[in-house]
């Protein structure tokens, strides 16, 4: 198993602010397409808005383990009865 060591804060910050502020401003305005939309307060309660909307919250959240809060968020909960994939030939 490989030991990571992880990048110092400034480093990081560095090398990944300019990434996270286009995802950010993406986005935003994914956001601001939505909420012009003709009819946007019919999507107001729809489960994927709700979903962004919990993973801002997250994102908001200072503690560590944001992605894989969000990544659980947009995860279907397990099912055992799911059925199993078939191999392709």
């Amino acid at each position: 198993m490989t030991n990571l060591n992880p990048l110092p804060a400034a480093k990081a910050l560095d090398q990944f602010f300019h990434d996270a502020r286009s995802r950010l401003l993406d986005l935003a305005a994914t956001l601001d397409r939505i909420g012009r939309g003709v009819n946007a307060p019919a999507v107001a309660n729809d489960p994927r808005v709700e979903k962004i909307r919990k993973s801002l919250e997250v994102l908001h959240d200072q503690s560590d383990g944001r992605a894989e809060r969000i990544q659980q968020i947009f995860s279907l909960d397990y099912d055992p009865n799911w059925e199993k994939p078939k191999p392709r030939y």
